[in-house]
């Protein structure tokens, strides 16, 4: 055998046991993030596979649909099989069958290593020693099988350009739709495809043709959307763009921060400055920061990489990068540090250019980064696991009882699987329920006139130091409205964890300011939060229990109506009796008032109902009008 080949199965055995290194351990790995939504997809899948992302589920306390979601069904079709091959979610064959994705993205990676960097094999294991590689690659998300169609389309689509061969584009042109069918930035790959095109065989028809593949795929999945369900995924992705609020100024500003603070640890940020500038930043930054250091020197790093490839923009490698985190800026909201998987790859392959001559510093920083990713890796499936912990601990002092989970991600995924109900706003609680909240993810809410007895408080927390999410983190890793460190020190709880009984309270005021402190305890339902200390919005229906005043007196309602506000209608009930009604027609502080009433008993039920309900760009809640006050008092 030659020793050339002998060479490229060697490294192709490399990486596929440094992949294997990285992931095996982690194979128990609990479900995380948004594994939960792609699962409750695939479960639907098993009763309508051609539209997995039709499924309804609760989201921060709303009933949404899956159809807007940024990521197309491949995942959840993948999901889908594996669920109707093993009959249940399990999480050890799941990961174990998610490790194809990370084998393919590697070799692709080293295919591509061979033709762009002299050094294949630590450029290769440069890229899988990404933090976002190590640590995301333990998920059922999406981002691994896109990471692995994405470069696969390319390392085919480049060898068949290099080669001339129309085997090799028939292959790439196979793959494209998987990419696809993964992400909607998938239609990065026509301009970089193109680009590359361009410099090695512009006059190749064939070729030109393929670099189409991947918007027709995504355009042919929006139109079968349109034909079998008459509504367009896209239009529906943008609705909650509206609703949510996720394409404000602020939240883009925060995007491009956080992503290039996670640019600067694509790799080691030793490999983006140099030794001399990264001993001196990382110098500067502890003297100046402390701990904000680990926002500075990566955001110095990643500035430094956008730097060099600006320079650098004849080289394709360096229009990758550049391309590719431009459509970041524009495509993305939350500025995750997964979002740049894509481009890790070519960053990587510059670095081991620079380094090239050095590799002591090449390995130096392999390792580093391997420490690191590890590290994160490690916090991170201790996170999970405890939410996992948790509900195994606690779900028999449940049993047979009506559970309300209050919280998201993982923790929701466990509770609901052990019986619990996903709490929505305004859910209105009755004595004998139990409710489960995370701290970190938790929505407000009011008892429903009845009082939380607490059974446990479970602190998460994880065996090192460092946080990629947390209460007391300033970790953007996942979010960006989290905090723009690349990860966070810090040894407080990731998140606590309670668990409440609801016990029957009788209400106490037969008037009601919105800030008193039994306000909580005499709100059934339809009040959101105390704010500024003085008023409440109310949705469509509010419902309030009040003590019954000796003798009847009339119900008063302080309120105040803003200047946007649509619903001018107010109607008011007490025991299910409607007794007035009244149009505002002006807006600013009001009062209603109704003929004089007594409750039926010693409790009275209040109903107030607006007609019509205001909607504020990234504010999730119905709102009708601004309460103050509501109780029965003399005139």
């Amino acid at each position: 055998m030659p020793a050339r080949r002998i060479e490229a199965v060697r490294d192709a055995l490399a990486v596929v046991l440094f992949v294997l290194l990285l992931r095996v351990p982690f194979l128990d790995q609990a479900i995380q993030g948004d594994d939960v939504n792609y699962l409750n997809a695939a479960q639907y899948a098993q009763i309508n596979p051609l539209h997995p992302q039709h499924v309804w589920f609760v989201f921060q306390g709303a009933r949404v649909t899956m159809q807007g979601h940024p990521h197309p069904p491949l995942n959840a079709w993948f999901l889908a099989a594996l669920l109707a091959a093993g009959k249940d979610i399990r999480e050890v064959p799941f990961h174990a069958a998610y490790i194809l994705f990370s084998l393919i993205a590697g070799l692709a990676a080293l295919s591509l290593a061979r033709r762009f960097t002299p050094l294949p094999l630590l450029a290769t294991l440069l890229f899988l020693a990404s933090p976002a590689f190590v640590v995301n690659g333990n998920s059922l998300e999406s981002d691994l099988p896109f990471l692995a169609f994405w470069l696969a389309a390319i390392a085919l689509f480049v060898k068949a350009v290099e080669e001339r061969s129309a085997r090799w584009l028939a292959a790439s042109v196979a793959v494209m739709p998987f990419a696809a069918m993964a992400a909607f930035q998938s239609v990065l790959l026509t301009p970089l495809l193109g680009l590359y095109l361009w410099r090695r065989g512009r006059d190749w028809r064939a070729a030109w043709a393929a670099v189409l593949v991947v918007p027709l795929a995504l355009a042919g999945w929006e139109l079968f959307e349109k034909v079998t369900s008459d509504t367009l995924p896209a239009q529906v992705l943008a609705g909650y763009f509206t609703k949510y609020g996720l394409q404000t100024l602020a939240n883009k500003g925060r995007n491009a921060v956080a992503l290039t603070v996670h640019l600067g640890w694509v790799v080691f940020p030793l490999l983006a400055l140099g030794p001399a500038v990264f001993l001196a930043a990382v110098a500067a930054g502890g003297v100046l920061f402390g701990w904000g250091a680990l926002m500075a020197v990566p955001l110095v790093a990643g500035l430094a990489v956008i730097a060099m490839c600006a320079r650098e923009w004849r080289d394709w490698l360096a229009q990758w990068v550049l391309l590719f985190f431009a459509g970041s800026l524009a495509l993305f909201f939350a500025g995750s540090a997964r979002y740049l998987l894509p481009l890790a790859l070519p960053v990587a392959f510059l670095a081991a250019r620079r380094f090239s001559a050095r590799r002591l510093w090449l390995w130096l920083s392999l390792g580093a980064q391997l420490v690191v990713g590890l590290a994160l890796a490690t916090v991170n499936y201790d996170h999970w696991d405890g939410y996992r912990q948790v509900v195994r601990r606690y779900e028999g002092d449940w049993k047979d009882k009506r559970v309300w989970v209050n919280g998201e991600l993982g923790l929701r995924y466990y509770a609901e699987s052990a019986g619990a109900i996903p709490l929505e706003r305004g859910q209105a609680l009755r004595p004998g329920d139990v409710v489960l909240s995370s701290q970190l993810t938790a929505i407000p809410f009011t008892t429903g006139g009845a009082a939380l007895i607490p059974i446990a408080q479970v602190p998460v927390t994880s065996r090192l130091p460092l946080r990629l999410i947390g209460l007391n983190a300033r970790s953007g890793y996942s979010a960006a409205a989290m905090g723009l460190r690349a990860f966070d020190v810090s040894s407080k709880p990731i998140d606590v964890v309670r668990l409440e009984t609801v016990v029957e309270r009788k209400p106490e005021l037969s008037f009601l300011p919105m800030n008193a402190p039994q306000a909580d305890q005499q709100i059934v339902s339809g009040v959101n939060q105390l704010e500024q200390g003085s008023y409440r919005w109310m949705g469509k229906r509010a419902v309030l229990l009040l003590k019954s005043p000796p003798a009847a007196l009339p119900l008063q309602v302080e309120l105040y109506v803003p200047d946007q506000a649509v619903g001018r209608t107010l109607s008011v009930a007490v025991d299910g009796v409607t007794l007035a009604s009244r149009t505002f027609s002006a807006a600013g502080k009001q009062r209603m008032e109704t003929p004089p009433v007594k409750g039926n008993g010693e409790t009275a039920t209040v109903a107030i109902e607006v007609d019509r309900l205001l909607r504020v760009p990234g504010d999730q809640r119905e709102l009708g009008m601004i309460l103050t006050a509501v109780g029965f008092r003399q005139p």
